[in-house]
C-alpha cells in the first residue's frame, strides 16, 4: 500500500508544482490537478490512501454506467440568450402554459433551480423527480456548464463573475417565466447567482402578499449549501497553515491548469481513483451513500472541463453579497446546509439565516456539500414545505397532492434522508 501526501504536505506539493510554471511535467500536472479538482470547488486537500474502497468504487462505476438511472429526467428544451449573447440551455418541466394543465385558483408558482460550480441542472435529479408532477419547474445550465455555450465574454477576454450569472438568471426568467410568482432555488454557486440577482434587481424580491398585491415576483427563496461571502476564510478541512498556503497558491495553479487542457483532461482520466477519493471527500459527509449516487456525482464533476474550473474559480474570492440579503428579508426563505460541508461550511448558512428573520434554517447532520444528492428526501421535504408556505401566503394556485404529501412529518419525527439514516429536524425560524 502506497502512502499519499496528507495535510500540509499535500498543499506543499501543490505549491511546489505551481512553482514549475511553464515547465510543468506530466507528473507535475497530475499532482496539481489532483490537488485542485474536488467536488465542485477547485480545492487541494489531504486524501485517503488510494487503495481504500477502490473495488467498491469500480463496482459502483460499472453499475451506474450500465443502468444510468440518475440524471436521466428531461424536460422541454429551450435556448435563452444571455446579455452577452451566450446561449443558455434551459428545460421546462411540469405544467407550463404551453403544456396546459394549470389548475384552479391563483397563478401557479414557478420554481427556478440554479445549480452549483462544476455541476449542471441534472444535479437536481431527485428534486425534479419529486416535484415535476404538478409544479412548474425551470432548470438551466449556467454559462460554460452542462449543455450551455461556453461564455462568449470570457472567450473575448472578460473575467467571469458571479454578477454576470445574476444577469443570466434574469434573462432566463424573462424568457421562460415572464409572469407569475417565482420561487428561486440555488445550490452553492447557484445560491450566489440568486444573491447576485437580488443585488441587481431588488425590486423583484419586494416582500408582499403577491405580485398583484404590490410585492415582487420572487415570493420565496431556498439557499442550499452556499455562502454570501468569506470564501477566502474557508479552511477546506485543512489545518490553518495548510489552508493559508493553499489559498495563496491556488489561483496561480488553477490558472496554469486552464492553459493545459488536453494534458490535464488526460491525466484526470488516468487518475480516476485519485479524483474519486477527492470527489467523495468534498461531496458527501457520510460513507454510506448509495454508490450509484457517488458515481453520478463523479460523472457530473468529470464532465466539467478544467478550463471551466479555471474560468470561475477566481470569482469566489470576490463574491460578497451579505448586503444583497436585505432584499430577501420578509420573504419565505429556506437556508439549508450539511454539517460536514467542507466547501461552504454550515456556519455560513447560520450567518445568512441570522440576517433573514423568519427564514427556516435546516442543518442536515453529517451531510456534505452535495446535500441534495446525499439527503434527497430531506431536501425534497423542505422544498415542499417552503412551497406550501409560499402558496398559503400569496394565494397562489393550490399545490398538487403529490407535493403536499412530501410535507408530512415522517413517522419517526425526523426529516427522512435518501440513504436510510435520520437527520435532525429543521432548526426552525432563525
Amino acid at each position: 500500500m502506497t502512502d499519499t501526501p496528507t495535510g500540509d504536505g499535500a498543499v506543499a506539493a501543490v505549491a511546489k508544482a505551481a512553482g514549475a510554471a511553464s515547465g510543468v511535467s506530466r507528473a507535475g500536472v497530475i499532482g496539481i490537478s489532483v490537488g485542485v479538482l474536488a467536488a465542485g470547488a477547485a480545492a487541494g486537500v489531504a486524501i485517503e490512501r488510494l487503495t481504500v474502497g477502490r473495488a467498491m468504487r469500480r463496482r459502483a462505476r460499472a453499475e451506474l454506467d450500465a443502468s444510468a438511472p440518475y440524471g436521466s429526467l428531461r424536460g422541454r428544451p429551450r435556448t435563452v440568450a444571455a446579455p452577452d449573447g451566450t446561449e443558455l440551455y434551459v428545460e421546462l418541466d411540469g405544467p407550463h402554459p404551453e403544456a396546459g394543465g394549470d389548475g384552479p385558483g391563483g397563478e401557479p408558482l414557478t420554481v427556478v433551480f440554479c445549480h452549483g460550480y462544476c455541476l449542471n441542472q441534472d444535479s437536481w435529479h431527485f428534486q425534479r423527480a419529486a416535484l415535476r408532477e404538478g409544479v412548474r419547474l425551470v432548470f438551466w445550465d449556467q454559462r460554460s456548464h452542462g449543455r450551455s455555450e461556453r461564455s462568449r465574454s470570457f472567450l473575448a477576454g472578460e473575467p467571469a463573475g458571479i454578477d454576470q450569472l445574476g444577469g443570466d438568471l434574469k434573462a432566463v426568467i424573462d424568457a421562460v417565466a415572464p409572469t407569475g410568482p417565482l420561487v428561486l432555488v440555488g445550490h452553492s454557486m447557484g445560491g450566489m447567482t440568486v444573491m447576485a440577482l437580488a443585488d441587481q434587481y431588488p425590486e423583484l424580491f419586494r416582500a408582499g402578499a403577491s405580485p398583484a398585491a404590490g410585492g415582487g415576483r420572487v415570493v420565496g427563496v431556498a439557499l442550499i449549501g452556499t455562502l454570501a461571502g468569506g470564501w477566502d476564510e474557508v479552511s477546506l478541512g485543512l489545518p490553518k497553515a495548510g489552508a493559508k498556503l493553499f489559498k495563496k497558491v491556488a489561483p496561480g495553479v488553477v490558472k496554469l491548469l486552464g492553459r493545459q487542457v488536453d494534458l490535464v483532461e488526460a491525466t484526470r482520466r488516468l487518475g480516476s481513483d485519485v479524483t474519486g477519493v477527492l470527489y467523495r471527500r468534498f461531496s458527501f459527509g457520510g460513507r454510506d451513500v448509495d454508490p450509484g449516487v457517488v458515481r453520478f456525482a463523479e460523472q457530473l464533476l468529470d464532465a466539467t472541463p478544467i478550463d471551466v474550473v479555471a474560468e470561475f474559480y477566481p470569482a469566489f474570492g470576490a463574491h460578497e453579497k451579505y448586503g444583497a440579503l436585505a432584499a430577501l428579508r420578509g420573504l419565505p426563505a429556506l437556508v439549508l446546509a450539511g454539517t460536514k460541508d467542507l466547501l461552504t461550511p454550515s456556519a455560513h448558512s447560520e450567518a445568512m439565516a441570522e440576517r433573514l428573520p423568519g427564514a427556516e434554517l435546516v442543518l442536515a447532520e453529517g451531510a456534505g456539500h452535495l446535500v441534495m444528492l446525499e439527503r434527497p428526501e430531506l431536501v425534497d421535504r423542505q422544498l415542499a414545505l417552503l412551497l406550501r408556505r409560499v402558496a398559503e401566503l400569496t394565494g397562489a394556485a393550490p399545490l398538487p397532492a403529490a407535493v403536499l404529501d412530501l410535507t408530512r412529518e415522517p413517522a419517526d419525527g425526523t426529516a427522512g434522508t435518501g440513504d436510510g439514516t435520520a437527520t435532525e429536524p429543521a432548526v426552525g425560524p432563525a
